[in-house]
């Protein structure tokens, strides 16, 4: 059984053909035509993703061509093609899922805003983008989808583009992922100039020609040629993932409209750096350095964004901090080349992400635009498909054993613990970070779900103050105004997406951990062919999924069972109850607690001064630098060398000016003087 390349074609380029048809005829067709063909494109490139998954499945061989050459030069070329087996079978599916119900929910969110059709063409767009980020077989491809996504997010984090905040928000996000594509580029440069192509599977079968090969970059300091290609490319992947240093952009881009975040967060841009590493897990065997680097970075983002997630008081960015954690999570396991236990924890994060996300949204619609939970509880009552949604996603978030998280995370956890051996410090870091960051995600998790669905009603209290935090564009349709404003349940077309996530989010981890984790069937009996055989590489000394599945695996069911006797369990029924205790039974209690905190609460809310560095460091530092330049160019350049050379040149002539008198006898006079100087030299010679 072989794939069709038209039918992969049609894949990318149905989201393509809504883009344009809703960005350049948006106009002409209507609001109701630009969601239109937006919508069925994205629900046709589903459905063809879905069956190209199926096919893969059932025994077609993993498809990889180029379809178009886009130069030829000496030895290099490069080409426009793609390379489908499972891993990206299953990415195309997770994308083009969560963008088609990211589509619907926008038809009820978006309802009222002027740039209607043009949000459409955005999304659409960033689908396209992502598609041909994950299908491609070459480095080249991938630096184009990897760019465009990023243009995308700039796009539509600044959405609302009359508003400052959300200009600074995407022009942050732009230059911080500038940071990190710089070192992508470095790496794919550093792939070409050792490997000698940009082809995908020609650089792996040459491996070895950098294996045990280093180079000096400074003097009397060797390194490994791997280490640096890698180290290279997990920059890129940084920047786009959100890993620390250089995740200061994500939680900002928060100032985008809520379904935008869900497909930015859960689906697409931030997960593109995730899949690239396990893509390329055949380079990153060759380095325990590079491995031992990434390990160490997803630890600090794991655990670390995520306590500044319990002191957030918006909504969304509560969810945002979530989205980091979860992110370094994935990081770890690529760090102790768990690269299937990081596609599979990115696979259900996805779902219930994108479930938050818009549960967050919903509230936000049905709080008339209001976003600060302080201004809110009580909302089950008015609003319970949207909060059991959220009950859902949240359960799946803090790794309740038989939701699809606890299969992902835990398998991560247990990794972390069993891939620290080999890791030393770094190693050991890991696995407390990452098991202490399961408190962490059930402490903020419940803090929202109480703060925003139970207690008192407190947006009864705070309809004086109602306009803050809410999305701008309402302004002009006449929400936000003053008075007290009944909460309400959304429209179907916002529910509805909330329930279709919620049924993965409960069950996908249950029938897909076994074959996609561990290489066995439902009832943990071995298959001839695992998962993502072919597509992720793992060294026998590097391969603790195999130790795992010797050790733990014995199904679904026995492995959420023993969940319950793991220390991670513990701790997240441990957060749940500190959760349970400081905002349902003693509300008065957070005030007691913030105040006894106050040092490190201020440390949180001012995220350990990192977009301070950023900000007023290395940008200030940036303008800085371009002030001092300036000041060298206009006075020591033009100053000095230019204006002063040129005013040297006007002094001479003004000076041998005043020699040209006009008069005849001061000409004779300085012939005479001329001639007794050259006697006077002539006879000193001939003496």
């Amino acid at each position: 059984m072989l794939l069709s390349k038209t039918q992969l074609l049609l894949v990318v380029l149905l989201p393509l053909l809504g883009s344009i048809l809703a960005g350049l005829f948006g106009r002409k067709i209507g609001r109701a035509g630009a969601h239109t063909v937006t919508i069925l494109g994205v629900a046709a490139s589903c459905a063809l993703s879905a069956h190209v998954l199926w096919q893969l499945l059932h025994g077609a061989e993993p498809f990889n061509q180029n379809l178009y050459t886009f130069f030829q030069t000496g030895g290099y070329a490069a080409h426009v093609g793609f390379m489908v087996d499972k891993l990206t079978a299953m990415m195309m599916v997770v994308v083009t899922f969560v963008s088609l119900l990211v589509h619907i929910y926008t038809i009820g969110y978006m309802a009222e805003d002027d740039g209607y059709h043009r949000f459409f063409s955005y999304i659409s767009l960033f689908t396209f983008s992502m598609l041909m980020l994950v299908m491609s077989n070459n480095f080249l491809q991938l630096f184009f989808g990897w760019e465009a996504v990023g243009l995308v997010s700039y796009l539509l984090i600044g959405f609302w583009f009359k508003k400052p905040s959300a200009v600074f928000a995407n022009l942050k996000a732009f230059l911080v992922n500038r940071v990190g594509d710089f070192g992508f580029l470095l790496g794919i440069g550093g792939v070409l100039y050792w490997l000698g192509t940009l082809d995908y599977a020609t650089a792996f079968a040459n491996k070895s020609a950098i294996e045990g090969v280093t180079v000096s970059i400074f003097v009397g300091h060797e390194w490994s040629v791997a280490t640096i290609i890698c180290i290279c490319l997990f920059i890129g992947a940084m920047g786009k993932s959100a890993q620390v240093p250089l995740h200061v952009w994500l939680p900002d881009s928060m100032e985008g409209p809520t379904p935008i975040s869900a497909l930015i967060h859960a689906a697409t841009m931030v997960t593109a750096g995730i899949f690239m590493v396990a893509r390329m897990s055949p380079l990153f065997e060759l380095s325990e350095t590079a491995l031992h680097f990434i390990l160490f970075i997803g630890a600090t983002t794991a655990f670390w964004t995520g306590l500044i997630g319990m002191v957030q008081n918006d909504i969304k960015r509560v969810v945002a901090y979530s989205t980091l954690s979860q992110l370094g999570y994935m990081t770890v396991a690529l760090g102790v080349s768990a690269y299937s236990a990081a596609v599979f924890h990115l696979m259900t994060h996805a779902f219930f992400k994108a479930l938050l996300f818009l549960a967050a949204g919903s509230v936000i619609i049905g709080m008339h635009h209001e976003q600060d939970m302080r201004k809110m509880g009580g909302l089950r009552k008015y609003m319970p498909v949207t909060f059991w949604t959220s009950v859902i996603g949240t359960l799946a978030l803090i790794g309740t054993p038989f939701f699809s998280g606890f299969y992902s995370k835990d398998t991560i956890i247990e990794a972390a613990k069993h891939g620290a051996a080999g890791a030393g410090w770094v190693g050991t870091y890991a696995y407390w970070a990452v098991l202490l960051g399961a408190f962490v995600t059930s402490f903020y998790s419940f803090r929202l779900l109480y703060m925003t669905y139970f207690g008192k009603e407190r947006f009864r209290d705070a309809h004086d103050d109602h306009g803050h935090g809410h999305d701008p564009h309402h302004d002009d349709h006449g929400h936000g105004h003053h008075g007290v404003h009944e909460p309400h349940e959304s429209p179907w077309v916002v529910t509805l997406p909330l329930i279709l996530l919620a049924i993965p989010s409960i069950l996908i981890g249950y029938f897909t951990a076994g074959p996609m984790l561990f290489g066995t069937d439902m009832g943990g009996h071995h298959e001839a062919t695992p998962f993502f055989a072919g597509a992720i590489q793992v060294l026998s000394t590097h391969d603790v999924m195999a130790f795992l599945k010797e050790e733990m695996w014995h199904g679904p069911v026995a492995f959420a069972l023993h969940g319950f006797t793991a220390p991670a369990f513990w701790l997240v029924v441990a957060g749940f109850a500190l959760a349970t205790v400081m905002y349902w039974w003693k509300p008065e209690l957070p005030a007691r607690v913030a105040h006894a905190l106050r040092l490190p609460i201020r440390i949180l809310e001012n995220k350990y001064g990192m977009d301070t560095l950023w900000i007023s460091g290395l940008a200030g530092g940036g303008v800085k630098l371009g002030k001092l330049s300036r000041e060298i160019d206009t006075r020591l350049i033009d100053g000095v060398a230019v204006n002063g050379s040129a005013s040297l040149v006007g002094l001479v002539a003004s000076l041998a000016r005043k020699l040209q008198s006009g008069y005849l006898y001061h000409y004779a006079f300085a012939m005479i003087l001329g001639l007794v100087a050259l006697l006077a030299l002539l006879r000193h010679y001939w003496q």
